[in-house]
């Protein structure tokens, strides 16, 4: 049977929503670079690099051919770090037939551009394949264990929004279709950079009224970007927004959050990188995020100060020295 979604992406993330549709009862293919390394997790049927004693649902298959891939599946889904988004695009550009379409689960911005999936996206592929973006409060191990999780499906087509939306809603998982591309990329992307504060405010000690002041300031940082860039300010309040935020910055699940804490105790970012062994997409992140909103000429203060910390300019707690210290102002500023 052809696959309902190929997965392009054998991380945690990747592999919990191959695990997911699989479990829905959809053929998955769950696609990997590394031929050692598929083969391995189709012969024991789980990834034990990343989520060990989480089996493989029958109708998912892991394999590192490509081209297989792509013409065995009915859509593709990217879940790579974002950094790897723009050479995907270009492998699979190729290999797709019309109207096969592309929905993209990376957290984060072209690193070196700040540009945002979608527009990665549109650069390396035509207008006839239609794109959706995924993004919303998700763990990767309680994805994959079955436990109630809900995310966003953003995309212009409103139809292929549906349409994905449908593919991955139900056995707990809620998918809600959205129009607002911009909004879900930025909510997703900038999250992570906050959720690195206030790992730093933890880690620091400073207790749980700094903790929900830093999450709300950081909601407003969000959206002041968000809407300058174009999105609605609505999606901001729910789960690309607020959900996937507060989800980051306050449960050591989170990678972003665990580097902050990490930080905190006096590790560089090398050090610290090293030490969670994954991707930390917003030590990536935060610089573009920055990049982005001087582009947009949007003040964002927190952003500034975590870029800072990550490129060694300052220390964690002169960022939030600095953050504390800020001029008098109305709070919708």
């Amino acid at each position: 049977m052809q696959a309902r979604l190929a997965v392009l992406g054998a991380g945690s993330f990747g592999t919990a929503l191959a695990i997911h549709l699989a479990r829905r009862g959809h053929p998955t293919l769950l696609w990997g670079r590394s031929h050692g390394s598929m083969a391995v997790m189709e012969s024991a049927r789980e990834n034990a690099d990343y989520l060990p004693g989480l089996p493989f649902p029958a109708k998912l298959r892991a394999l590192s051919d490509l081209p297989y891939t792509v013409a065995e599946s009915e859509d593709l889904l990217i879940a790579t770090p974002s950094s790897a988004l723009a050479s995907t695009v270009r492998a699979v550009a190729p290999l797709l037939r019309p109207g096969q379409g592309i929905v993209c689960a990376c957290k984060g911005l072209e690193p070196g551009s700040a540009r945002m999936a979608h527009e990665v996206i549109a650069e390396g592929l035509p207008d006839s394949h239609p794109v959706a973006i995924l993004s919303g409060p998700t763990f990767a191990k309680e994805l994959a264990m079955g436990l109630p999780t809900a995310v966003v499906i953003a995309s212009s087509d409103k139809a292929y929004a549906e349409k994905i939306a449908h593919e991955f809603h139900g056995d707990g998982f809620r998918a809600y279709p959205s129009d607002d591309v911009i909004g879900v990329e930025i909510g997703g992307a900038a999250k992570n950079v906050m959720a690195i504060g206030v790992g730093i405010a933890d880690g620091l000690g400073l207790g749980a009224n700094t903790r929900a002041g830093f999450i709300a300031r950081s909601l407003s940082e969000l959206m002041r970007l968000g809407v300058a860039a174009g999105a609605k300010p609505e999606t901001f309040m729910g789960l690309a927004g607020l959900g996937d935020l507060v989800l980051t910055c306050t449960d050591n699940q989170s990678r972003n959050r665990r580097f902050g804490l990490l930080l905190a105790e006096g590790k560089t970012p090398a050090e610290a990188a090293a030490t969670i062994g994954q991707v930390v997409e917003g030590a990536k992140a935060a610089a573009e995020v920055l990049r982005l909103a001087d582009r947009l000429g949007v003040d964002t203060p927190i952003t500034r100060e975590i870029a800072k910390v990550i490129s060694g300019e300052i220390k964690p707690v002169e960022a939030v020295s600095t953050l504390a210290q800020r001029p008098l102002r109305s709070e919708q500023h």
